[in-house]
């Protein structure tokens, strides 16, 4: 007899004796924005999830509901004995591809709650889609993200600590990272995290409850630079955060899991983030060539992997067919990870410096050619739209006036009427659809944008009382990888008027300590909540709010 024969004989005996109960329901559906029903194709994240091709026979032979069988087993990887659980994928030296998962024992007593005593393994395939084959156990662990350091070693983070390979086949040491909350509240707490390597080779994080931080080399301190949450500002219960970087900008999705939808974010500094409309995934996405659902109850634990220009062209998932709680020792239920393919965004550049306005004659849009597209062959013209991704993605925009031959490359002309570009906007997109009716999208750099500016950010101030008068110690840091200008810094507080200090000139990573003699309004006795602005001169300045500043 079969292990998937025998546990549906199981499963089946505990039904007739009421030992099951039914499901648990474990999410809430969320109402979506009426404006979201006039989004173009390809104006959601989620438009990007390609079929997935069949990597051999659909086979009902193994676990899960009926609603995901018959299924590909090839893809991802998964095992009747093992539950598999979040996890993403590197590229080796030697073309082949590591994805670092974690997985516990299915025949556990506590079901898929036994999650608590995962391991992390490194498993092996030639092909990005999959199967995969564990090839070594790393260690104990749960959520593991895998990035490699400017020095060529790798860094397996699990909730709580991390491994540090000399290479993607170890050997691997255990080790702790140092975190520095800088006066600022951890939203949620220092699990799920997700990384992003910046140009200078630091490196950014997001934490679970959406609070970035920055480490100059990625296993220096963990030194925490925004204030408060940077997810959308919904009800949902937010995990699961995946950042990216390409080219262009940084890219990042959270997951409200109870609600079973996902959200879409880019930022141009990985630390001011702005929310697009639509879904970035929820149920319904794991579809085969063959137009086949596999229709997994839970999508979770995303991850992307990327191509050399930081293009996300494939994503993971951990998935479960049935509600966490009742997945159950020796029953039909499982998880294990899958691997979606995306569509890649083309390379755009935008010709000329001046800034785009509705009066503009023409936009100048060259289109690359890569080795699989060809920008003169593979587009349908009269399906593009250029211009402010508010605009584009709600099928508005400019149109194309003309094409002109640029070697291999294309360049479209658009018209400015209709562009939507406000001093808000940093990046243009285009969209439409190729010749054979698929997605086409990419993003550009806007030139009269600088997404090289100091990232300016303080610390708590501390009040002391200096010849009869009060006087704020303000320290001041630069996260940003270029050296920041003389400044000023301005202190607000209610009813009262704004008082503003200079702030020297600061290297990256470095700081100040700034002293701010105060007016006589402030009075002893009193808290004072203030909200100071650092790098008003920028195109985005950081405000930090120190509540309750006690004078004494």
């Amino acid at each position: 007899m079969s292990t998937n024969t025998l546990k549906k004989a199981l499963l089946a005996l505990s039904l007739s004796a009421g030992l099951i109960t039914t499901v648990h329901a474990q999410h809430e559906d969320v109402v979506r924005p009426a404006a979201w029903k006039d989004l173009a194709f390809g104006g959601r994240f989620m438009d990007r999830f390609e079929p997935m091709p069949l990597l051999g026979p659909r086979t009902g032979d193994t676990w899960g509901v009926d609603a995901v069988k018959p299924r590909d087993v090839l893809n991802g990887i998964e095992e009747a004995e093992w539950s598999y659980w979040g996890g993403n994928i590197v590229q080796g030296n030697d073309q082949t591809y590591h994805l670092l998962v974690c997985r516990w024992r299915e025949d556990s007593p506590k079901g898929h709650m036994a999650w608590h005593q995962s391991e992390v393994v490194r498993a092996v395939s030639k092909n990005r889609l999959g199967p995969y084959k564990v090839a070594e156990v790393i260690g104990p662990g749960h959520n593991p993200e895998v990035y490699q350091l400017k020095d060529g070693r790798y860094v397996c983070y699990v909730m709580g600590v991390y491994y540090l390979g000399t290479t993607i086949a170890g050997p691997w040491e255990k080790k702790e990272f140092e975190f520095d909350l800088r006066d600022r509240k951890i939203v949620a707490n220092l699990s799920n995290m997700s990384f992003s390597q910046r140009e200078d080779g630091s490196y950014l994080m997001v934490n679970r409850g959406g609070g970035m931080w920055v480490s100059r080399d990625g296993l220096s301190a963990w030194e925490q630079v925004t204030q408060g949450s940077n997810y959308p500002k919904v009800k949902g219960r937010f995990e699961d955060p995946v950042l990216w970087r390409t080219k262009v900008q940084y890219h990042m999705i959270v997951n409200d899991w109870h609600g079973r939808i996902a959200y879409h974010l880019r930022s141009k500094d990985g630390v001011h983030w702005k929310v697009d409309a639509g879904e970035a995934y929820m149920p319904g996405i794991a579809v085969s060539e063959d137009g086949k659902e596999d229709e997994w109850y839970k999508y979770e634990r995303v991850k992307m992997f990327l191509d050399q220009h930081g293009r996300a062209i494939q994503a993971n998932f951990a998935v479960i067919d049935y509600s966490k709680w009742e997945d159950k020792p020796n029953d039909i239920h499982s998880s294990k990870n899958i691997s979606i393919p995306l569509a890649t965004g083309r390379l755009l550049t935008l010709l000329g410096d001046e800034q785009i306005a509705e009066d503009t004659n023409e936009i100048r849009l060259r289109i690359a050619a890569e080795p699989d597209f060809d920008p003169h062959k593979d587009i349908d013209l009269d399906s593009l739209r250029f211009g402010a991704p508010e605009e584009v993605d709600f099928g508005r925009g400019s149109q194309l006036l003309k094409t002109e031959q640029d070697g291999k490359d294309l360049i479209a002309v658009f018209s400015g009427k209709g562009s939507g570009f406000a001093d808000h906007n940093f990046t243009g997109k285009l969209l439409g659809r190729t010749s054979n009716g698929k997605l086409l999208f990419g993003y550009c750099r806007l030139p009269w944008v600088d997404y090289s500016e100091p990232i300016l950010s303080v610390r708590r101030p501390e009040v002391i009382k200096l010849e009869g008068k009060y006087v704020l110690k303000i320290e001041v840091s630069n996260h940003g990888q270029v050296a920041s200008e003389p400044s000023e810094i301005q202190i607000e507080v209610p009813d009262t008027s704004p008082v503003t200090a200079a702030c020297p000139a600061l290297q990256p990573y470095s700081k100040a300590s700034i002293d701010v003699t105060l007016p006589e309004q402030f009075k002893a006795g009193r808290a004072y909540d203030l909200e100071i602005t650092t790098g008003s001169h920028l195109q985005q300045p950081t405000v930090f709010t120190a509540k309750k500043v006690k004078f004494r």
